[in-house]
């Protein structure tokens, strides 16, 4: 029996292609050496296709390995530089679900920290005044609702940092379920954390037309269970949730 892909694909073209990918899985390579989901997209592609040689597949941003959800490549050079633009000019609408084990004090809101990374150590620390060597870290989120004592947040990080989510809310006292790290009491048992990269909305860079994506959630009885939370403005796609 052929082993399940740790990725699927939500939407393909000529230029780009974006994938769910499965929490667990590194984005690009790192000192572990494991395959990552840049190997196994590659490995899709020349397949598909019959590609003879290398093939050219860009990575446009990330995802850290214990999350789930979309992540965007670029099939050629040209897609690759102008999705760059695209992030660097932050037009690109990203939404996550977060599940997290205390309820914000407010229903909505927007979190402005500073972080600082510990390169050595692979960990972010929050501040809320500018310090030396920070950068400026923004996202708005909105709860969702409660199951069984845990509670979903829709957050839409306006920056673009490492570990963002994952250290504003914990700043905000709402560290995100399994994420010990950052101040969860105990790991998942999959070893996971329950964020996931729900959806994604963008102006493709060449054809020039809206895109919207949607990850599943992943095959797990305790993320299924929030579907039920999700908001009539999501469920008919209508655009309006993104401004």
């Amino acid at each position: 029996m052929a082993k399940k892909q740790p990725f699927q694909v939500v939407y393909e073209d000529n230029h780009i292609i974006i994938v769910n990918k499965a929490q667990g899985i590194l984005v690009q390579g790192d000192s572990t050496g494991d395959k990552t989901l840049l190997d196994y997209v590659k490995q899709y592609i020349k397949d598909k296709y019959n590609k003879p040689g290398d093939v050219f597949l860009g990575t446009v941003h990330r995802l850290d390995r214990p999350v789930s959800g979309l992540v965007v490549f670029a099939r050629t050079s040209k897609a690759l530089e102008r999705m760059n633009e695209l992030f660097r000019k932050r037009e690109i609408q990203k939404t996550y679900w977060a599940v997290v084990g205390n309820k914000p004090e407010k229903k909505t809101g927007k979190l402005t920290n500073w972080l600082v990374k510990d390169e050595a150590r692979n960990i972010v620390k929050a501040f809320d005044e500018e310090v030396e060597g920070s950068l400026k870290a923004e996202l708005t989120y909105r709860y969702l609702g409660e199951i069984n004592h845990s509670h979903l947040l829709e957050v839409n990080p306006i920056t673009g940092r490492p570990h963002q989510i994952r250290v504003q809310l914990a700043k905000m006292g709402c560290p995100i379920r399994g994420d010990v790290k950052y101040g969860f009491p105990r790991p998942n048992l999959e070893g996971n954390i329950n964020l996931h990269a729900r959806r994604l909305y963008f102006v493709h860079p060449v054809k020039k037309e809206p895109i919207i994506c949607k990850a599943a959630l992943p095959e797990n009885p305790f993320w299924e269970e929030f579907l039920e939370l999700e908001p009539e403005d999501v469920k008919t796609e209508n655009l309006d949730f993104l401004y």
